[in-house]
């Protein structure tokens, strides 16, 4: 029998999306279902041959199936950024990720999502660059995140409720950005790459939350998104896998409106 997700194990994995402490929750307790996991890719030398998607954006055929996230260590170490220490093949890869990710103007799609209590969420999402996304989780789950452009809402259709954060403050926004060029727009503290995936990571360090980071994985054979974990101050890891990726479909701009009416803000 598959185990739902809790509601709140999944508010704390979208608190981790979002890379921002969600007053009051507790700490996320162990699944039963948690999956084991599997080693962050590792270095190795050698150049990575990238697809014709670095001219362009990638667009998907046939429909797939759900991926299985891959559960980057909890114990892994992850160096402090020193910009002199990337080797030219290390360079290159951060440059062929920023160009796929300042490629794409739209994106839609489907993802996964696995929070740290090892739960299990699914979905479709939307972007529209620059600054714009909507995540719409399957039933039963409620939850729903929009970025107009400058915030960024948690909405709970059943409570009719919304949390509301500046996109600005969130790792989304290295997503969303219209042209990113990695190495110079965000602190990269790792880049390795194996036959599957390149990984990128981006540390922030915020005065008053803490540390946080993003990892971004592209496959290495098409050039195209697979997934994002992000790591928030206190060690926990929501990762984010997505799939069925087409970067052609004309997106509504109605999904991502902010409805400040029907949903109330709850205070600090």
């Amino acid at each position: 029998m598959t185990q739902q997700p809790t509601h709140r194990g999944l508010r704390s994995g979208l608190a981790l999306l979002i890379a921002t402490a969600i007053a009051g929750l507790a700490t996320p307790a162990l699944s039963q279902n948690v999956p084991v996991p599997k080693p962050a890719p590792k270095a190795r030398d050698g150049g990575v041959q990238m697809s014709a998607q670095e001219k362009g954006p990638a667009t998907t055929g046939a429909t797939q199936a759900p991926p299985n996230p891959v559960i980057p260590d909890p114990h892994r170490n992850v160096p402090a950024n020193v910009f002199a220490t990337f080797d030219a093949n290390q360079k290159a890869q951060a440059a062929r990720v920023s160009s796929y990710l300042s490629s794409l103007q739209t994106l839609v799609g489907n993802f996964v999502q696995v929070g740290p209590d090892g739960s299990k969420t699914k979905g479709d999402f939307y972007i529209q660059k620059p600054g714009k996304v909507r995540f719409e989780y399957d039933d039963p789950s409620p939850i729903a995140i929009i970025a107009d452009g400058s915030a960024l809402a948690v909405r709970d259709r059943k409570l009719a409720t919304q949390d509301i954060y500046p996109l600005s403050q969130t790792p989304l926004r290295f997503l969303l950005s219209d042209r990113i060029d990695l190495l110079k727009d965000t602190n990269v503290v790792n880049v390795t790459a194996d036959d599957v995936y390149i990984s990128v990571t981006i540390e922030e360090k915020q005065a008053l939350i803490g540390t946080s980071r993003l990892m971004l994985m592209v496959g290495v054979k098409d050039g195209q998104l697979k997934q994002w974990t992000v790591t928030d101050p206190q060690g926990y890891d929501t990762t984010v896998a997505v799939y069925n990726l087409d970067s052609s479909k004309k997106v509504d701009p109605g999904l991502f409106k902010i409805d400040f009416t029907n949903y109330v803000t709850p205070a600090n």
